[in-house]
């Protein structure tokens, strides 16, 4: 008996039929800039900064003070509004030098008394015991309200606050700091043109019609400033994990078992206390910065530290390795404009993890477009049903499992062994895999995560 399946295709996006899609004007727009954009460079821009504390409290004091800054009166009524990914993301991470307390309102609350935007997602490293009590005062007084709008896609937080005499509202979407509305009473500050998430810049456009051997070429072309950038990155996030290791947590117990001899001392097991330690860190409000990929200081981590470790592990040319890095942070921003910024399965598997594969693949064997096909398969057979329930500290444990599984993927790919599509989800391109995981996460898995939701709201944290 022959078994039929019926489901919804697949959008299959090629070369031929590219040509048909510049009707939009979005796209044709960006299409026209595609000669003078630096791809590489607008990542690195808009995806890859230093974030003190998780990114979703962070963009929401960052929201919280840009709407507070236009007021010069008391604060009387304080409305924040946000998306399930960001509330979920934010609803049980420690906040920086906010001792041990958690919460969205909280992070809203001391971005209205910080009220700095200047200091962008590093506003939380600005906590001082006077801010954080007149913050808690602010939650207490319930002045200060939490709305869910789960028919957001995407990145989305509104803050409107109120005095005796005026209002502002600050609004935030398609990324942590991309301010789409800023206002105070009826004079607009800042207003964009409300565009759907994937079209809300235009480097994320072109991004998305890249094949995987576009990104290698693109990473080749790795400049010398951004070449310095990137190595930032990489000393902040070996700060991070010296620091996180002195929490005992993840990383500390998984150094405990090396020193007892549990586990070998190599790059496996150096990569999975590094990078889970500069987790636990981040994840328990050490005030200390991670730099991120994809947004994501997690996914950071992993796209930044794997890649690392392993050049020094097989002894990579440093500008091999940086180079990689790059190729790291452009695959987990690709991956992430099919998936989505917050998507119900784990970034840091499906985008950051796949990204240290195909760097792994480029140090190791060059641009060789089967192993990095075999890489993305691998991670993605691997660990791509690991679900995401928000940001906490059980985050070094995906992170420490996504850095194995990363360099097992890339090591079984730079000798062309891996899955292949005659397997579960696996395409018969990489782009075909990064396709089909992204539609069982955005369709397949859309109501699971709204109970994920369910169960975590439940919890009376806010």
């Amino acid at each position: 008996m022959m078994l039929v399946l019926l489901v919804p295709a697949v959008n299959k996006t090629t070369r031929e039929n590219f040509k048909t899609l510049i009707s939009d004007p979005t796209l044709h727009l960006a299409i026209q800039k595609e000669t003078i954009m630096n791809l590489l460079k607008e990542v690195l821009k808009h995806e890859v900064f230093p974030a003190t504390g998780c990114t979703e409290p962070a963009a929401i004091a960052f929201c919280a003070a840009n709407a507070a800054k236009l007021m010069d009166e008391e604060i009387i009524k304080a409305e924040i509004k946000m998306d399930a990914g960001t509330y979920k993301n934010g609803l049980a991470v420690t906040l920086p030098n906010a001792n041990g307390e958690k919460g969205n309102l909280l992070a809203g609350a001391l971005g209205i008394i910080i009220k700095k935007p200047t200091l962008k997602m590093g506003i939380l490293r600005h906590i001082n015991e006077k801010i954080l009590n007149d913050a808690k005062k602010m939650v207490n007084s319930k002045k200060i309200k939490l709305i869910l709008d789960d028919t957001k896609n995407g990145i989305y937080i509104e803050v409107n606050l109120k005095t005796k005499n005026h209002k502002s509202t600050c609004i935030i979407s398609s990324s942590h700091n991309n301010i789409t509305l800023l206002s105070k009473d009826k004079k607009i500050f800042i207003k964009q043109k409300s565009v759907k998430t994937d079209k809300s810049r235009p480097y994320k456009i072109v991004l998305k019609k890249k094949l995987i051997t576009d990104l290698f070429d693109i990473a080749e072309k790795l400049n010398v400033k951004d070449a310095e950038f990137i190595k930032k990155g990489i000393t902040m996030n070996l700060e991070a994990s010296k620091e996180g290791l002195k929490i005992k947590k993840v990383g500390y117990y998984v150094k405990d078992l090396i020193s007892k001899g549990y586990l070998k001392k190599d790059v496996f097991s150096d990569a999975r206390m590094t990078t889970s330690s500069a987790t636990d860190a981040r994840m328990a409000g050490t005030s200390v910065p991670i730099m991120s990929s994809g947004e994501s200081g997690n996914q950071g981590v992993v796209a930044i530290l794997v890649p690392y470790l392993v050049g020094k592990a097989f002894k990579v040319k440093e500008k091999t390795v940086l180079k990689s890095i790059a190729l790291s942070h452009l695959v987990n921003a690709y991956i992430k404009t099919f998936t989505g910024e917050l998507s119900p399965i784990c970034g840091c598997a499906v985008a950051a993890g796949v990204g240290a594969a195909v760097a792994i693949v480029y140090q190791l064997n060059g641009k060789d477009i089967k192993a990095a096909t075999l890489a993305i398969n691998n991670v993605i057979s691997d660990i791509g049903g690991m679900l995401c329930d928000g940001a906490k500290s059980g985050c070094a444990l995906k992170v420490a499992s996504s850095s194995d599984s990363a360099i097992r993927a890339g090591y079984m790919a730079v000798n062309h062994e891996g899955i292949t599509e005659v397997e579960g989800f696996i395409g018969k391109t990489a782009e075909d895999t990064i396709k089909n995981i992204a539609y069982i996460s955005n369709k397949g898995m859309d109501k699971v995560d709204k109970i994920i939701l369910e169960i975590m709201a439940q919890k009376n944290i806010t």
